[in-house]
């Protein structure tokens, strides 16, 4: 099955599933017409293909091969393949829903960065160890976040995408098989992320700082709530929230301990009973999996309230009928929650908190204040390494004095 689809700027491009997977290639063509011959010379192709009249080799882009009507020889052409062209192909080459939307941006940019060292024409079979470890000092050297050099996490997040597409280019037969150069690079040292503290020791540290500098954002980046200043603030979020869907979605995020994207992907079908599902994307990779959360008495109501007047919508959290360019039953995207968690919180105390990973922080510190297993932990908020508990893995001050007073009484 093929079909056209044309993006904004009005070029068709062929998507077609073969083999059990989806392919999408840009045909470079705003000529209707052209763009439906070479349709039916694909459906064609993949008929001879079938039928057994044409082979499909080994080492091919599939749909190359397709579009090329067969014709396409399998051979090495490594000084044609520029890093700019490969990372076109590489990205045209991603079937729809394998990665998160934010996932492929961050690949793009860091496609920016990795261009801008090597070039758009570099042959990408040049690449040695050393050029890799003169980009890593380079970037480390470069303007990161809140004035700071480019950390190394960054930096080997870039490595991971500029080694992703190496691996696309072996597996296609673009370049020869061989191991990607990064093995012994090193990096510069990483800085700790601070620890976490109380909302009352933010607002002790921060008295006479600047909100906007670098170290106050710093200090309320760390931020967790106890019970009683979550309650006051779902409390804030019910009396003012704009619109009917801002404060289900805060009791969401802080009864649940999920991730905004979490909350952004949830469904209507996903609550129901006593538990609520949450859909993952991080915990296994190329799996969409779900972890299951217990539901809290004040998040059923809020989320029951809710769907008695949202717009028809498959998804929870939605836009409804009002003052904004989105119409009512689109989803709500990153931007539009951001703004929301700033706009909500700025008439209160809480309006310095960054963002809505500050429920993750008090969820998990409130579980484990209040004696909870951490494999429990674990299985509702979806850790999954060492360092994920580590970060998490910490009580609050009078429950860690509490602790110490029943030993040495």
């Amino acid at each position: 099955m093929a079909w056209l689809q044309t993006d904004p700027s009005g070029n068709h491009h062929i998507c077609f599933r073969f083999g059990g997977k989806k392919f999408k290639r840009s045909l470079r063509t705003r000529d209707r017409k052209k763009a439906s011959r070479k349709l039916i010379r694909l459906e064609e192709t993949v008929d001879l293909i079938e039928a057994g009249r044409i082979e499909l080799p080994t080492n091919v882009d599939v749909p190359t091969f397709l579009l090329s009507e067969g014709k396409l020889q399998v051979k090495h052409t490594i000084d044609d393949q520029r890093l700019g062209d490969l990372f076109n192909q590489f990205f045209e080459s991603i079937p729809d829903g394998s990665l998160e939307p934010r996932t492929i941006a961050q690949m793009k940019s860091h496609r920016v960065h990795l261009e801008e060292f090597f070039g758009v024409k570099f042959s990408l079979v040049k690449l040695s160890f050393n050029e890799l470890q003169k980009y890593v000092v380079k970037r480390s050297k470069g303007k990161g976040i809140r004035g700071r050099n480019t950390n190394s996490n960054t930096i080997k997040k870039e490595i991971v995408t500029l080694r992703s597409l190496w691996k696309w280019c072996v597996a296609s037969g673009r370049i020869p098989k061989n191991v990607f150069p990064s093995s012994g690079l090193r990096y510069p040292k990483a800085t700790e992320m601070p620890i976490f503290q109380t909302f009352t020791d933010a607002v002790r540290q921060t008295k006479g700082l600047d909100p906007d500098s670098n170290e106050a954002k710093d200090l309320w980046s760390s931020v967790f709530l106890n019970l009683n200043e979550i309650e006051e603030l779902l409390n804030h979020v019910e009396k003012t929230a704009r619109h009917a869907f801002i404060y289900p979605m805060f009791v969401f995020a802080a009864h649940t301990g999920a991730r905004r994207g979490e909350i952004l992907r949830s469904q209507m079908g996903d609550f129901g009973g006593t538990t609520i599902s949450i859909r993952e994307r991080k915990r296994k990779k190329r799996t969409n999996s779900m972890r299951h959360v217990p539901m809290s008495s004040r998040l059923k109501k809020a989320l029951t309230d809710w769907s008695k007047v949202k717009p028809v919508s498959k998804s929870t959290f939605c836009n409804v009928k009002g003052k904004c360019k989105h119409p009512p039953g689109s989803d709500v995207t990153i931007d539009q929650s951001n703004d929301h968690f700033r706009t909500t919180l700025a008439s209160c105390r809480f309006k310095y908190l960054r963002g809505w990973h500050t429920f993750r922080h008090s969820f998990c510190s409130n579980c484990a204040a209040q004696g909870i297993d951490q494999r429990v932990i674990d299985e509702w908020v979806g850790h999954t390494t060492e360092e994920m508990r580590r970060r998490y893995r910490h009580l609050f001050p009078n429950t860690q004095q509490q602790a110490l007073e029943s030993v040495f009484g």
